[in-house]
């Protein structure tokens, strides 16, 4: 968890989303993937924009395809970060049967309250 706030960190104060072209819009993407195991094992972390199709990530930066699959939606409410951890936490003791692939949660004009922030979790599920 360590290495996610770094990169967020990275993102955030070296303003990568501007240097992003061809935008969607303004969401800003966490995705979780190459999963070693389950929830308890190494994963890689990518924060990012979703961009039109066929752009080329600039100089320095890498793209990654989040690829179309089933996924629960979770939304979690509250204040930041605590809601985000509390979501994590009861998605790991809940049923779901999920896949382990490409997990990935949505940072729109509903998450800049920290105070009462709204993200959607998507979790990749079988």
């Amino acid at each position: 968890m360590q290495d996610c706030g770094s990169l967020w960190q990275e993102f955030e104060t070296q303003e990568l989303a501007q240097t992003i072209p061809n935008k969607l819009n303004e969401a800003v993407y966490a995705v979780y993937f190459d999963y070693e195991s389950d929830h308890t094992g190494a994963f890689n972390y990518f924060v990012g924009c979703r961009v039109k199709s066929g752009t080329e990530a600039p100089e320095g930066l890498s793209k990654l395809a989040i690829p179309e699959q089933t996924y629960a939606l979770i939304q979690a409410k509250g204040k930041m970060p605590d809601c985000m951890a509390d979501s994590w936490k009861n998605i790991w003791s809940s049923d779901l049967k999920r896949a382990y692939t490409f997990d990935f949660e949505v940072y729109d004009e509903r998450s800049h309250n920290w105070e009462q922030a709204e993200v959607d979790i998507f979790v990749a599920v079988r």
